[in-house]
Formats: C-alpha cells, structure tokens, sequence
C-alpha cells in the first residue's frame, strides 16, 4: 500500500524573519511528488508569517505543541482553534522534550492527541526511548507504553489521521543515528502493534524517523520499507541540506 510520504521540519526554539523568507523562498521553487508532503513547524510567532509564505501546494504549516484545552485561563498556551485559525495543519505532539522539560506525560499527550483530531489538526505524535532504556533491552516496551494511551483515549480507528515520528532520544541533537537496519526494525515493531489492534489502519500510518538526519544518511533511511519520511531539526535550519532531504523521500 502507497503511505504519503512526509518531510517535517521541526525549527524547536530557533528562526527569525529572515530565516522564513530564506527556507520558504528555496522551497516553493521545488517540486515534489503527488503523495509527498512537506510540513515547517516553526516557533509559534513564526507561524502566521510561514503559512503567508507558501506558495507550493505541496507545504503545510505544523505546530509545535498545543494546549489540550480549547479556551481559558492558560497564560502563554495555544489551542488547537488558535492554529486552525491560521490555517496551521499539523501539529507535533510528545516531542521527547516536551516529555522530559516540560513533564508531558503520555496520558496528557494523549489527550492533546484527541484535541487535536476533535479541531481538525494532523498530529505528528512523538515516541521514543533513552539510550539507557535501549541498552536495557526496553525500546518495545517504552514505545508501547507511549503509543497506548493514546489508542485507548481515540481509538485505533483515528489513527488513520495520525503521524507517528519514531525519535531515539539518544540520537537527538547528538550526532549518533541510529543505523539504517536498526532503524527499520523499530519502525516495523511499530507498525506491527498498531497492527495488533487493526491491520488495515496499520498500513495507512505514515512512520516518520527523527534523529539526527542529514542529507548524507536520509537516502539510506528513506529506503526502508517502513520509514516514510522524516522529523528533522537542526538540519531543516540550512536551505540546501533540507531541500536535498525533502527531494530524498
């Protein structure tokens, strides 16, 4: 089955005016197959100026977190409403610094999930494990205790709207990536227990890699049968490198 493919630039607390002018400008000029989808995911005030820039159908705008109330007392927070209302697609859920900075547990990203979907944003939902989990042989069990509760609070069904980004914590910001090998057998595990609860859905579900890739190690990522894209973060800050991995998938 034919999964879209998705490139997703996540600019974490980075950019400025000229840095949207710069990416944008470099990327409306591509082309890019029906079936790929390249998403910017700037800091929030960057948002409203990003989806002015678009010129290319085949770019969206993502978020980087949202709040998992839709109105209220929630100083400095952004709902859902707030994005849609700027035309925002996506949004980036349990990002593993999220998880770790700022406490986000997999109950609440699970909710933020379901907000999410309930106001018409495509979440991109985060997993991942430490290098000391990995270590100790608990990569599986991480994912899965991260991916439950969010089957149980939408039900597998809403899947089919969901983007899930596999991103080893150990190899974020770090340099390391893990090998295209290791890689595809951690998507494939996950792809096989959303599986266990629907197969069909299963197959829909684009799996997106995040973790450290660049334009010398995305073509042998994007090779893998189960890996249909990427979450990228410094490397989304250079024109010339994002573009190649954009052109990769």
């Amino acid at each position: 089955m034919s999964r879209q493919t998705i490139v997703a630039a996540n600019w974490k607390m980075n950019g400025n005016s000229d840095l949207v002018t710069e990416i944008l400008s470099g990327l409306n000029e591509q082309r890019f197959s029906d079936n790929h989808q390249v998403v910017i995911c700037p800091p929030a005030p960057y948002l409203a100026a990003v989806q002015s820039a678009i010129t290319n159908s085949k770019i969206a705008t993502g978020a980087q977190n949202i709040n998992e109330n839709e109105k209220g007392a929630y100083t400095g927070e952004i709902s859902a409403l707030m994005l849609k209302d700027l035309q925002v697609q996506y949004a980036i859920l349990g990002h593993s610094e999220r998880r770790a900075m700022f406490h986000d547990s997999s109950e609440l990203v699970a909710e933020k999930v379901a907000y999410a979907l309930a106001s018409g944003l495509k979440p991109i939902l985060c997993i991942g494990e430490t290098e000391e989990e990995r270590e100790a042989g608990e990569t599986e069990s991480r994912l899965t205790s991260q991916l439950a509760p969010v089957i149980a609070k939408v039900g597998i069904e809403k899947f089919k709207d969901v983007v899930v980004a596999y991103e080893p914590v150990w190899a974020i910001g770090t340099g390391k990536t893990a090998s295209a090998e290791i890689a595809q057998q951690t998507h494939e595990f996950i792809r096989g227990y959303l599986a266990s609860f629907d197969a069909d859905v299963a197959q829909t579900v684009p799996l997106l890699y995040g973790g450290s890739v660049n334009a010398k190690n995305c073509e042998e990522l994007f090779a893998q049968a189960d890996i249909d894209g990427g979450l990228i973060g410094g490397a989304s800050l250079k024109i010339e490198e994002f573009k190649k991995i954009c052109q990769a998938v």
